[in-house]
């Protein structure tokens, strides 16, 4: 009784304190640079989005499908990473949104996934039989680990929400098959890894999956792995939801990187994971600007992994293979994974594989380590932990001397770091030895934010995180806004009510980039501004007009001294911008009607959504004609006049075009787009949702054949490591 009650109390304790923990060192990481969580990606596309989005849902827009004036980053289910199916993903968009101060919204949000995926790493861990101290600790220094801190947290957030529901999908799958728990949890977080829309999230959900059914298979546990069977059909349902408005929208779009290729770019070696645990270690691995080695410690572990290494209780990983045997697939697979290559279809960089390996290695670790460190042997021990710490040290020396202060320290960190923790183990108790080796993971954390304050292996923007100082810094505009160059980096003018054709995306419409000379990041060069002024097939008329553009706004070290053409004059010019305006205002503001053919009269234009238009106009009888809307032509948008389908087209630079009919005279033209195949998408994950209901009503009748750690998996003889 007293051994259930202790667990009961202890459980969650320790579960709360790893969460306080990695809360409390995320702070270290701002305290240092200010601007440390809103940088690269989520400088210029994740948190201007998500304060967008957060607003849209709060006036009601929900689900947010398509942003218009978002142009090219506009089509929000093909952009699939945004998560708009995920309902954690909506409730931050919204936390994000009341926030004024971008860094510090970053960071709430941030900490908040931190914590969540060490709870996950810790769950996962005890799962497998490891005790609560080594598995505690494990989770405290995942979150902290050089690519999941530097890339992922700092730059790369969707790839770290993906990752975050991995442990959870894994925890919960492995308790449904040996049943200890119903079945509708491990769904459930399957699905939120999956409706992240980071495509490594729906790569994790497969592979662990297919490792647990590989541990039940050499257990000869055909229940078992029916379940999980089942479980992965009910998941899969989720898929179509996400994936298929990005299939559908490929025929207009290219992605950069698809295809099998090996560039080096973020492709570690296995030599690299020799100083896992040395926080100074910069690896030699190529970078986007074509470096030979990284600014940052990207393949940094935790210190303590290393030089404990000698002091684990390795025949317990053996006597416990088949147990074990799913956490070894899951090594496996991700470890040929982050060796290369470095492009595979939409898996791009193979370092973001390596946070999985430290998981797997975690894991078994946490299982190795569970009631501290062996004591027999011990100058064996010491000879051997001296010896990985020597080779640590030297290989960090070896790819950069230069640094050898930082190597020195680092050093000492692990060599007085592991000594001091080994000696509380051997005349205090190994709980004393836990809170070392937590200490330790904040002591290093320090030292890197030290010497690393900022990710230089990806872009910097160096922009107010202020909501309040953008809008104010914001150039002048009117209307929707053509940048020659840049005007505002990715999608930062979402929140300062800049309507821009240029937006970061993680997909380009190839007729539109092109005729705009636009890059993924929403950057154009010099000639797009003679592009846009150029006649089109569409009458003669100029792009700029097709597109409805009120203000160009030209970089001057791109465009120097611009003049302004007929129709347009220099409404401000300051030192790095200047701005044309029209002479005269657009036709029909009401919506986004951009062009009518000679003889198609438009008595009127209203647009109540960025979904929906309704034009109504007269023309002669006999007469045919078209209208120009300025729309990207996404697959899915479907044209009616007067009850009448019309066929939809791309025109110039990839613009939506409606052919009117020659016996129509007058009419209501209505258009309305749907993602491709949402209507199928929704109908499966509601299935999928409905069937993971039924299943667990259905296993719960059942009786559940094991509510604890297997056996074999719980080592009794360390019992005060669980206490």
């Amino acid at each position: 009784m007293r051994t259930l009650v202790q667990r009961r109390v202890w459980g969650p304790l320790v579960a709360f304190g790893v969460c306080a923990a990695v809360v409390l060192l995320a702070q270290v990481p701002y305290l240092r640079n200010r601007v440390f969580y809103v940088w690269d990606d989520s400088a210029v596309q994740f948190m201007p989005t998500w304060h967008h989005l957060g607003q849209r849902l709060l006036d009601g827009d929900w689900p947010p499908l398509l942003d218009v004036d978002g142009w090219m980053g506009g089509n929000l289910p093909a952009e699939a990473l945004f998560g708009i199916w995920n309902p954690v993903n909506l409730g931050n968009y919204i936390l994000v949104s009341r926030f004024d101060d971008l860094g510090l919204a970053a960071l709430v949000v941030k900490s908040e996934i931190l914590a969540l995926l060490a709870l996950g790493v810790y769950l996962v861990c005890r799962e497998h039989g490891a005790g609560r101290g080594p598995s505690a600790v494990i989770a405290i220094a995942l979150p902290f680990s050089g690519f999941t801190l530097y890339f992922d947290t700092s730059s790369w957030i969707a790839g770290l929400m993906a990752f975050a529901w991995l442990p959870y999908t894994w925890w919960a799958a492995r308790r449904a098959a040996r049943g200890a728990s119903s079945p509708l949890w491990a769904i459930l977080f399957g699905a939120l890894a999956v409706t992240t829309g980071n495509p490594y999230g729906l790569l994790g959900v497969c592979v662990v999956l297919a490792a647990l059914l590989v541990e039940n298979w050499l257990r000869r546990d055909r229940a078992a792995m029916l379940k999980l069977v089942l479980i992965g059909g009910l998941v899969a349902m989720f898929v179509p939801l996400v994936y298929l408005p990005l299939l559908g929208t490929s025929s207009v779009t290219a992605r950069a990187g698809q295809g099998f290729a090996s560039d080096g770019i973020l492709m570690p070696r296995l030599s690299d994971l020799l100083s896992m645990s040395m926080p100074s270690h910069r690896p030699m691995i190529r970078t986007f600007s074509l470096d030979y080695r990284l600014h940052t410690p990207g393949v940094y572990f935790t210190w303590f992994l290393v030089p404990l290494l000698p002091w684990l209780h390795w025949r317990r990983l053996r006597e416990r293979w088949r147990e074990l045997s799913g956490v070894l697939v899951v090594l496996t697979a991700y470890v040929l994974l982050a060796i290369g290559p470095s492009n595979m279809w939409m898996f791009r960089f193979p370092l973001r594989h390596l946070e999985v390996v430290y998981l797997a290695i975690g894991v078994l670790f946490a299982v190795a380590f569970t009631g501290g460190p062996r004591f027999d042997h011990v100058r064996r021990r010491v000879a051997a932990t001296v010896a990985a710490v020597l080779l640590s040290g030297y290989l960090s020396f070896a790819a950069q001397p230069w640094q050898w202060r930082q190597h020195v320290t680092a050093f000492a960190l692990l060599a007085v770091g592991v000594a001091v923790s080994v000696a509380l183990a051997r005349f205090v108790r190994p709980q004393a030895t836990y809170a070392a080796l937590v200490a330790g993971v904040g002591a290093a954390l320090f030292l890197q934010m030290s010497w690393f304050p900022v990710n230089l292996d990806v872009a910097g923007y160096g922009f107010p995180k202020s909501v309040k100082e953008l809008k104010a810094q914001a150039p002048p505009h009117e209307g929707t806004t053509f940048p020659v160059g840049t005007v505002l980096p990715g999608n930062v003018g979402l929140v300062t009510d800049l309507k821009s054709t240029g937006s970061y995306s993680g997909m380009s419409f190839r007729e539109f980039a092109t005729a705009t000379c636009m890059n993924y990041k929403g950057t154009t060069c010099a000639a797009s501004f003679q592009q846009i002024l150029s006649p089109t097939a569409v009458d003669g008329r100029a792009l700029v007009d097709l597109l409805r553009v009120g203000t160009i706004l030209v970089q001057n070290d791109v465009l120097p001294d611009v003049q302004a053409p007929p129709g347009w004059h220099i409404a401000d010019r300051t030192a790095t911008h200047t701005a044309l305006r029209r002479d005269q205002p657009l036709p029909w503001p009401g919506g986004r009607l951009s062009h009518a053919s000679p003889g198609v009269r438009v008595t009127s234009d209203v647009s109540p959504d960025d979904r929906d238009e309704t034009v109504k106009f007269t023309k002669d009888r006999g007469q045919s004609g078209s209208v120009v809307f300025a729309r990207l032509a996404w697959p899915g948008y479907r044209a009616e006049l007067n009850g009448r389908e019309l066929a939809t087209r791309q025109g110039p630079a990839g613009l939506l075009v409606v052919d009117l009919p020659a016996d129509a005279e007058t009419g209501e033209l209505t258009i309305r787009w749907t993602p491709p195949g949402l209507g199928l998408g929704v109908g499966l994950a509601l299935a999928g949702l409905l069937g993971a209901l039924a299943y667990a009503v259905i296993s719960r009748r059942r009786p559940r054949r094991d509510r604890t750690v297997p056996a074999a998996e719980a080592p009794q003889d360390l019992a005060v490591a669980n206490a």
